[in-house]
């Protein structure tokens, strides 16, 4: 089977880490979606669990 040549795509340039970070950051606001409300906590003090037990 012969080999196929393909066309070389030029090498891309370098992207500054700012911009590569920006990107990063705008794909994550987008892609997250918000934490779900978390439930109030009704936690005992420590002396009402030790009366408790």
């Amino acid at each position: 089977m012969p080999a196929v040549h393909s066309r070389r795509e030029p090498t891309p340039r370098p992207v500054p880490m700012r911009d590569l970070l920006a990107a990063c950051a705008a794909a994550a606001a987008v892609s997250t979606p918000p934490p779900a409300p978390e439930p109030p906590r009704q936690e005992k003090t420590v002396r009402e669990r030790r009366e408790a037990a």
